[in-house]
């Protein structure tokens, strides 16, 4: 039993290989950008919508009341970062019914790019909240003291993003596959059913860690207001 699909080598030429991840990925976004096309291909700025852009819509307003709710108070300018890693992170997961599928968040190097991604974003969405001076402030707060523990705390939560999906992620892989061999056919259609539950979970969890990730960058504070003069006699 291999423990990450990065082991599974499907061609290799001297340095150049192709594995389950670079596989499973590439396949997962081609499906994924092909589905959003057909998706939205015929959608309607009427008044008559069909049953599919209603419930389109219905899944993209909650997404962004979400977000809202974190925190960001004009989600629309952060739902195509966000809504990609959750539906990245939740097809990944959902595919794992599929035989001889690998999830490829099962892998550190997958787990560690979306990491990547955020760590990323939250500079971007930051700086073109608050511009690079005033973001750059925010490190030294609420002292210059503080800097370097400040910049610690970024890079080590975006370790922690990266470790936490990619241990989840392996892990319910294992305990599936081990179930399979050791097990009758029943149990492990239930723990199946239950490692899509949690590969759901997961996907909400680590878009809802971004978007609070993203929510402290952008965060303006307001300047205090100056006290009245009193009105002369």
């Amino acid at each position: 039993m291999h423990l990450s699909p990065d082991q599974t080598i499907f061609w290799q030429h001297g340095v150049l290989k192709l594995n389950a991840t670079i596989l499973f990925t590439w396949a997962l976004m081609i499906v994924l950008a092909g589905g959003s096309w057909i998706v939205t291909r015929k959608l309607s700025t009427g008044l008559t919508l069909s049953r599919w852009q209603n419930l389109l819509e219905i899944l993209v307003t909650g997404m962004e009341k979400q977000i809202e709710e974190v925190g960001l108070s004009q989600p629309h300018r952060y739902i195509a970062f966000l809504g990609t890693l959750f539906v990245f992170v939740g097809a990944a997961s959902l595919c794992t019914i599929i035989p001889g599928y690998d999830p490829p968040t099962a892998s550190l190097s997958t787990t560690t790019a979306l990491a990547l991604c955020v760590f990323v974003a939250v500079p971007f969405f930051g700086i073109e909240e608050q511009g690079v001076r005033n973001y750059l402030k925010s490190y030294a707060k609420p002292t210059l003291v503080m800097l370097p523990f400040n910049i610690i705390s970024e890079v080590s939560r975006t370790l922690a993003l990266a470790v936490r999906l990619f241990g989840n992620m392996m892990s319910g892989a294992m305990i599936i596959g081990i179930l399979l061999t050791i097990t009758p056919f029943l149990f492990p259609i239930v723990m199946t059913v239950l490692g899509l539950l949690t590969g759901m979970v997961q996907a909400y969890i680590f878009s809802i860690l971004a978007a609070v990730y993203i929510a402290a960058a952008t965060r303006v504070r307001k300047p205090k207001p100056e006290p009245m003069q009193p009105v002369p006699a």
